[in-house]
């Protein structure tokens, strides 16, 4: 007798939340079915809850009550939070907040900050779960290079180095909490204090960034977002790395975020000699991935989590804003954008790390690609498991993926062919 194949569990079946989370958001939901007091989610409370933490109460400019306001109230009328997401969003919105109430502070403190100039950075982009973090992983070990730090990100203030370690140990253990809440997250991306981080943290002081829109199903303020000018994000971003430069410098900052791709022109009005590497990935494993990353994070914050929504949403927002960029990426001199492909970093880092200083004639060290080759020889153990998903779990078709992606898809080679059993080591 002859027996069907059985197919693996993907990596978001197999994700489930420990009983004490499972129990407590049951309590929650107890709580709020009997009419008790439920967690504020009004900007002005949040506001002034920061206000008095920090014993401050300069924002410096005011322009980020709108987007909070939206980001709340499509939290509470939409996102279907759980107790924890309720409490995971309000923790991060204060945290936000007295992080800009300090950096205030911080700038008038220490003038120099504000004099910082942020020469010619490197921006990773491309599609998402394309190589990207190991990219941005291996290249913060050159010394020439500065990556903004997951530590001093979630604890930008005091711009020194005072309570370093103290700092480290408070993200180690907020990041522990989010591995703890989905074991299955650390299979899907790195995590780490001491990792860089991508830009969406630098952005969300603003309340303008999709940092919030992966984590919480909020279609309101996904809609109001995608039609916002973001040059008050890219404002902030280039504040908040003149303060981590004040810390400490290098010779050129390299910078991640596939977001970048749906607003180049306002990045380069305030970076205006940036340059790009560019990863590329079969659409449909990429926007597959993805989907299972986005929904494995948003069960830790909601029991009811929309899977094909989440394609729906990805397809659409990737697939528009990769044809946009394929246009104006064309104004860019070929020297400043160097093109990579997934199944090259996937193959041999190294090589592909060496590409990019090929193409924009940096100087390639015998000590840099040590330091490179024993950061990938102490990657965390979980970050060599793999990562299972399927394009059906979110209802994303190979037909409709292609027609999207045509154009992209033959300007660079790439076909949507998955494996039977897609998986990817590297994100």
């Amino acid at each position: 007798a002859c027996f069907a194949r059985m197919r693996a569990s993907t990596t978001l079946e197999q994700t489930r939340s420990p009983l004490l989370i499972r129990i407590l958001n049951q309590f929650g939901n107890w709580l709020g079915k009997a009419g008790l007091p439920r967690t504020q989610f009004r900007a002005a409370s949040l506001i002034d809850i920061a206000k008095r933490r920090t014993d401050l109460n300069d924002f410096g400019d005011d322009d980020f009550f709108e987007p909070l306001s939206r980001l709340l109230e499509s939290s509470r009328s939409e996102a279907r939070l759980n107790f924890i997401g309720k409490m995971a969003l309000r923790t991060d919105v204060v945290r936000t907040l007295c992080n800009r109430l300090s950096m205030q502070r911080d700038r008038h403190l220490y003038p120099e900050i504000a004099r910082q100039e942020i020469g010619e950075p490197i921006f990773i982009v491309g599609l998402p779960r394309s190589g990207t973090t190991l990219l941005h992983t291996l290249l913060a070990a050159d010394p020439e290079h500065r990556t903004p730090l997951t530590w001093e990100v979630m604890s930008p203030s005091p711009p020194t180095s005072d309570k370093r370690e103290q700092r480290i140990r408070r993200a180690a253990k907020d990041v522990s909490a989010l591995q703890w809440l989905a074991p299955s997250f650390r299979r899907v991306h790195a995590l780490g204090a001491e990792l860089p981080q991508e830009c969406v943290g630098l952005m969300s002081p603003t309340f303008r960034s999709d940092q919030f829109d992966t984590m919480y199903n909020i279609p309101s303020y996904r809609s109001w977002f995608l039609k916002q000018d973001l040059r008050p994000a890219y404002e902030y971003h280039r504040r908040f790395l003149q303060h981590l430069q004040y810390r400490r410098n290098a010779r050129r900052w390299v910078l991640k975020a596939p977001v970048h791709m749906f607003a180049l022109p306002t990045l380069l009005s305030i970076y205006p000699s940036a340059c790009f590497v560019q990863a590329h990935r079969d659409p449909l494993e990429a926007i597959t991935s993805v989907s299972s990353l986005i929904a494995i994070l948003r069960k830790v914050f909601s029991d009811r989590v929309d899977l094909a929504q989440i394609g729906r949403d990805a397809l659409q927002y990737w697939s528009e804003t990769t044809a946009v960029f394929m246009e104006e990426r064309d104004g860019l001199a070929p020297a400043r954008i160097c093109d990579l492909y997934y199944h090259e970093i996937r193959r041999d880092p190294i090589d592909a790390v060496r590409r990019i200083y090929e193409h924009f004639e940096w100087a390639f060290s015998s000590d840099t690609e040590t330091r490179m080759r024993t950061v990938l020889a102490n990657q965390p153990r979980e970050q060599n498991g793999l990562h299972l998903y399927e394009p059906a779990q979110f209802g994303l078709v190979k037909e409709d993926v292609e027609s999207r992606f045509a154009p992209y898809c033959e300007r660079f080679g790439l076909s949507t062919k998955v494996e039977k059993d897609p998986t990817e080591r590297i994100n």
